[in-house]
């Protein structure tokens, strides 16, 4: 999958930390500390979007769904109350995410440890249809996995454009040209026609054992499905492991602990 790090957007919330241990996840958890949470944080993914398109692929890191409004993308009910940690490390964080170049036994191993299945790695995949890559991240892919990894014509004008054998770590490219803005199932289309950049992602489609390739399949062919699929993973994803009782906090400024 390859996620590069996600810049730190700041959404202004009136929040006041819930008494009492708060275990549950809950869509409800701040309707009567801030009823208008839903609209403001939405007036600012909406701002955000519109300012700058590449946006909601970094929001889309710190799992705000609200911006997908703008992309094109599903909503669904986000389960609320998830505590802060105290601390932060980022280290461990970029650790649990797979390097760019991961096999498909790699990518399902992880997810599994996290107990995410074959289809939430598919469908958490997609968003890949938004945002940018650097160099650095896929330059392995294009020159160097086997033949009939990746289409040649698309890796010839990523090598001519944008990265050189050396050099240009930093150089971007749109993860899904066709529609860079567009939160669509187009990921899906560039998978089966192996123009991807990143090797973690074409190891989806034809990777190995071939058990996300009837996934992938679906997806091209549904976009529906896709969106659906995704809004499960996403609720799958943010309930996993919610700190317990009166561990961490729920913050007043998101920036900073109380």
């Amino acid at each position: 999958m390859g996620l590069s790090r996600a810049l730190w957007v700041s959404v202004a919330v009136v929040a006041v930390a819930a008494a009492g241990a708060q275990q549950q996840l809950s869509p409800a958890f701040y309707n009567a500390t801030c009823p208008n949470l839903q609209s403001i944080v939405r007036s600012g993914m909406t701002q955000a979007v519109q300012k700058e398109p590449r946006m909601g692929a970094s929001i889309l890191r710190l799992f705000f769904h609200d911006c997908f409004v703008q992309l094109g993308g599903p909503t669904w009910p986000v389960p609320l109350g998830r505590r802060d940690a105290r601390t932060t490390n980022p280290d461990l964080a970029m650790h649990n995410l797979p390097p760019p170049f991961a096999s498909l036994s790699e990518l399902l191993t992880r997810f599994s440890n996290k107990s995410l299945n074959a289809r939430d790695l598919t469908a958490l995949s997609g968003a890949h249809t938004v945002g940018q890559a650097q160099c650095a991240n896929f330059r392995h892919h294009i020159y160097d996995d086997p033949a009939g990894a990746v289409n040649a014509s698309f890796a010839a004008d990523l090598k001519a454009r944008v990265c050189p054998p050396k050099g240009n770590d930093t150089n971007l490219a749109p993860m899904e040209p066709r529609a860079p803005d567009a939160f669509d199932n187009g990921y899906f289309r560039d998978l089966l026609a192996r123009r991807v950049l990143l090797g973690s992602d074409q190891a989806l489609y034809g990777g190995g054992n071939g058990t996300t390739d009837a996934i992938v399949r679906a997806y091209a062919n549904n976009a529906t499905l896709f969106r659906e699929d995704f809004a499960v993973a996403m609720v799958k994803m943010g309930n996993l492991s919610p700190p317990a009782g009166t561990r961490g906090e729920v913050r007043i400024n998101c920036r900073r602990v109380n």
